[in-house]
């Protein structure tokens, strides 16, 4: 597991950061194998794993409870848990308390909040809690409706500006890194030069110091087709659709189960079983 202040040297440009999001145990155990720097059990769980249409009605209770299934299953991961909406915005004292209990129940080994202004001002605390915080600009999912949508942010000189200022202010708020999602590529790009620490990027182009995916859009769990920033390195979802086909075809054939996929009673056993009582 790479520590997180090690984490800043995937500014310097030699390797870039790889991070995936996972939400369980089991497909951790898979991620892990893998070799990523971190895995993120982001709040995104609510749209690929409950079937929301946004991320807006994950609470912490849920985010906690998914962050401790893959830290136990991810052991050699770094671990980020995100923290859901409302978990930080009310207070300063909501924000540490929600981290607090994201890191100590959840078991990860740093938290990720979205935003900047207000939001700063809680990474500043949460981190001198002793918790490390990545930061995340440009979409953020759980303003979806204030932004109209989910769509590019920064493509006019006033927003690009404004989240020039806002990564500013994350890093200065102590951030260890900044997830930068759906931001034009070269705005992506000025940022990462800006910074000492380093960008994650989704759908921001390739200028970023590392790159972090959903993972069912990864493989081809996502519904519909796949968005324009993705990488699909494999449709799971067909060869899921594909076997779970061909075990009902099996099962009303037969075919399945035979002899073979059970266990038998000793022949004594059976005489006895079969004999008049």
């Amino acid at each position: 597991m790479i520590p997180v202040p090690t984490v800043r040297d995937f500014r310097k440009g030699e390797r870039k950061l790889v991070m995936l999001t996972t939400y369980d145990y089991a497909t951790a155990r898979w991620v892990d194998q893998a070799g990523l720097d971190a895995i993120l059990v982001g709040d995104s769980v609510g749209t690929t794993v409950q079937g929301r249409p946004d991320t807006i009605s994950v609470t912490l209770d849920q985010m906690v409870y998914h962050t401790e299934m893959v830290s136990r299953g991810a052991p050699s991961t770094l671990i980020i848990g995100d923290m859901p909406f409302m978990s930080y915005q009310p207070s300063l004292k909501d924000a540490v308390r929600s981290a607090g209990r994201l890191m100590k129940e959840g078991r990860c080994q740093a938290v990720k909040l979205e935003g900047a202004g207000r939001a700063a001002e809680a990474v500043e605390r949460i981190v001198e809690a002793g918790i490390p915080v990545m930061g995340h600009l440009g979409l953020t999912p759980q303003s979806v409706h204030a932004l109209g949508g989910h769509r590019t942010q920064g493509k006019t000189l006033a927003a690009a500006r404004r989240i020039i200022s806002d990564a500013e202010d994350l890093e200065a708020a102590g951030a260890f890194a900044v997830v930068l999602e759906y931001v034009p590529a070269q705005l992506a790009g000025l940022i990462t030069e800006r910074l000492s620490i380093p960008t994650i990027g989704i759908g921001s182009g390739p200028l970023c110091a590392g790159q972090v995916l959903v993972f069912h859009d990864l493989l081809g769990l996502g519904e519909g087709r796949a968005l324009k920033h993705t990488m699909v390195a494999d449709n799971l979802g067909e060869r899921i659709r594909a076997g779970v086909s061909s075990y009902a075809q099996a099962v009303r054939a037969g075919a399945f189960p035979q002899d073979a996929h059970a266990s038998n009673l000793d022949p004594q056993v059976l005489e006895e079983l079969l004999s008049p009582q």
